[in-house]
């Protein structure tokens, strides 16, 4: 049996849990999150890797740390507002039934914090506390197409202490170290009362019945590297890569496919999941003395999300697959403008395009991932030489998308559609976003 994880890290994760009062939904490609900041929400988060406005810079890129004076202190948090269904009919021995899921994604509040300081002319250290994914979906049981999936969940809490060192008033670097805190389920349940063939046992399974279900949770660790590259006083490139994080969820599981003959009884089990690896590449471009745009594009290996198994060693089959996700690699596009009013107000707004991580024929119900379009806007204001506010709204509009369970070759989705049918229909949705943060230079 695996080794179970330290107790001392499960009491980190709940205070963490606790501390931050998360629960979260996926708004960026996959169970990825944008939202680090109410300054980066209120432009789309465009150009963030080339950005300095204050303490939150570090958590997108660490060397722009180096364009911060002081100690600076931020702290704010971003409410979401999901609405997001899942329509269509589930076919069962040659008969359709009409089915629908409303809002399967809860609202959520997205806190974090960050600090920086100034070592000297040189050198800068910061730290981040915040979350880059997180999702919760969830159906009741009247949805008919439970028996592909029921229910997902991630949080991911990271700690992130930062460096960064300036190399010439050109050139700097940074680099941090990823503390991450994991927790996941994942489940499915059937949607129908049936009695399965004298082949497959003759048992009977009441509508409702767990299939499989896996949670745990785990603490691992990443990294992240970033520059910036002041080409003039008015133009500016930054650059950052966060590694991947391989995550051993270690909890338990239970439901039907490990044991027909008792699906209430649990197993000691882990689930693998990784966090993949992203990186952006951002500009910003002071056009006047009021007004600058900026844009960035980010990429994140979402190709490393293959499938979901939970290895669970007191069974004969130790590794039991609970989900196949045949996901590809994102792509997000934004363009952003800020514009100061005067000498304590700035407006800000930007627009965003999130490819979806999942074609159209591995798209799945328990996390319908779609195309977005974000339009967003904001506005900061200076109270004192010290303290200001930010404010951020955004809209996402996410495309309706089709959704097909079984999905073609996938051995898994044929074996659940034993229990329910087989499902076919859209997903669609749209996301409001709105954020507040203060920050503090002492």
């Amino acid at each position: 049996m695996k080794k179970q994880i330290h107790s001392l890290a499960v009491t980190s994760l709940a205070v963490s849990s606790a501390l931050l009062g998360m629960t979260s939904t996926a708004h960026a490609a996959g169970f990825q999150l944008a939202e680090t900041s109410a300054t980066g929400l209120g432009r789309a988060f465009a150009g963030e890797a080339a950005m300095a406005d204050n303490a939150a810079t570090q958590f997108r890129n660490p060397a722009m740390m180096t364009y911060l004076e002081g100690t600076q202190m931020t702290a704010g948090a971003i409410l979401v507002m999901p609405n997001v269904d899942v329509d269509g009919h589930v076919t069962v021995k040659g008969v359709d039934y009409e089915t629908s899921a409303k809002d399967i994604a809860g609202d959520a509040v997205i806190p974090n914090f960050f600090v920086t300081h100034q070592l000297n002319d040189k050198w800068h250290v910061g730290l981040a506390l915040g979350t880059n994914f997180g999702m919760a979906t969830e159906f009741d049981d009247s949805f008919r197409g439970t028996q592909f999936g029921n229910e997902a969940s991630i949080t991911a809490i990271e700690i992130n202490p930062n460096l960064a060192y300036r190399i010439n008033d050109q050139l700097s670097i940074g680099a941090g170290v990823r503390m991450v805190l994991g927790e996941g389920s994942i489940g499915a349940k059937s949607s129908a009362d049936l009695t399965l063939p004298p082949s497959l046992g003759g048992i009977t399974v009441p509508k409702g019945t767990t299939l499989k279900y896996m949670k745990g949770d785990n603490i691992s660790w990443g990294w992240q590297l970033g520059g910036a590259w002041q080409i003039n006083a008015d133009n500016r490139i930054g650059v950052n890569y966060r590694s991947e994080v391989e995550q051993t969820l270690e909890g338990q599981a239970h439901g039907f496919g490990f044991n027909p003959l008792n699906p209430s009884m649990t197993y000691d089990g882990s689930m693998d999941l990784t966090l993949p690896a992203s990186a952006e590449i951002a500009s910003f471009h002071q056009l006047t003395p009021q007004f600058a745009v900026h844009a960035s594009v980010n990429w994140t290996d979402w190709s490393t999300f293959d499938k979901l198994e939970a290895y669970v060693p007191s069974l004969e089959t130790q590794t039991q697959l609970v989900k196949q996700e045949n996901w590809e690699d994102s792509y997000r596009f934004a363009v952003g403008a800020t514009y100061r009013l005067d000498a304590k107000s700035t407006l800000r707004a930007g627009v965003a395009y999130d490819m979806s991580a999942v074609s159209d024929a591995n798209r799945t119900i328990t996390i319908p991932e779609m195309d977005r379009v974000w339009l967003s806007a904001g506005y900061g204001y200076q109270f004192s030489k010290q303290f200001d506010m930010d404010f951020g709204l955004t809209y996402i509009i996410a495309d309706e998308s089709p959704v097909s369970e079984p999905r073609s070759g996938i051995s898994s989705d044929n074996s659940s559609a034993l229990f329910g049918g087989s499902f076919s229909g859209t997903t669609s949705g749209n996301i409001i976003l709105v954020g507040v943060q203060a920050s503090y230079k002492f």
